[in-house]
């Protein structure tokens, strides 16, 4: 898990993987423990993978800051401040040292990206798919293929002390060049398809409803035909 990798860790139609898992706690106050299955565990504290699992957990102290994109099922984020309740599709984070309880539903399956921190960020964010956006930078003019497309995005989440960003991108259709991606990524893709190309020549077409971890330092380039619209947590 050391390589950075594109890798793929849920379709929306809940078609196999290939990315390889293995199940692993982010640490021993981990409350999914085994139920976690990571693709990527870096040395900067950043993992991501996916959960299974149909269970309820009160937990006191929330040990990691973490992003879920539920994927099957239906999951309960309850603190005595809100209550979210998300299906499929749905999208929020946990802040590190939030007091809350969690209810799975049996089959409840979630994308996550993790960050482990000392600060804690306590609190849940619900991820809005249809939030507002604002004009954003668009990739460096010397790696585009073609017209400068037009990007938008909103942070819903940022933690200072990890530089971890949470929120909504979208973007007109463009392509670029392979280059080393900046940042360590999940991506959720609410609306639109995209092509990530390795230096190999090998491809993966991220589709609406996919979700998709890109590691820092990874060789990727871009390919989108039509308007994309996505969830983001970078760091």
């Amino acid at each position: 898990m050391s390589q950075p990798s594109i890798l793929l860790l849920a379709r929306a139609d809940s078609s196999h993987v290939v990315t390889p898992f293995k199940p692993l706690p982010l640490s021993a106050a981990d409350p999914f423990m085994d139920t976690r299955r990571v693709a990527w565990s870096g040395i900067d504290g950043v993992s991501a993978g996916i959960i299974d699992i149909g269970d309820v957990f009160d937990i006191a102290d929330f040990p990691h800051t973490e992003v879920i994109v539920v994927h099957a099922g239906h999951v309960t984020l309850k603190t005595p401040e809100l209550t979210l309740e998300l299906g499929v599709g749905a999208s929020a984070v946990i802040g590190r040292g939030t007091a809350l309880r969690i209810e799975a539903h049996p089959g409840t399956q979630w994308a996550f990206c993790a960050s482990t921190t000392e600060a804690p960020t306590p609190g849940l964010t619900l991820l809005d798919p249809l939030a507002m956006l604002s004009p954003s930078s668009a990739p460096e003019p010397q790696i585009l293929i073609g017209p400068t497309p037009q990007c938008r995005s909103r942070n819903a989440f940022e933690n200072a002390a990890t530089n971890l960003r949470v929120g909504v991108w979208d973007s007109t259709p463009y392509e670029r060049h392979g280059r080393a991606h900046k940042l360590n990524e999940l991506m959720y893709l609410i609306e639109g398809s995209v092509t990530l190309q390795a230096p190999d020549g090998t491809s993966m077409t991220i589709n609406t409803g996919d979700s998709v971890f890109v590691a820092q330092g990874a060789p990727c380039a871009w390919k989108s035909t039509g308007y994309v619209r996505k969830v983001y947590a970078v760091k």
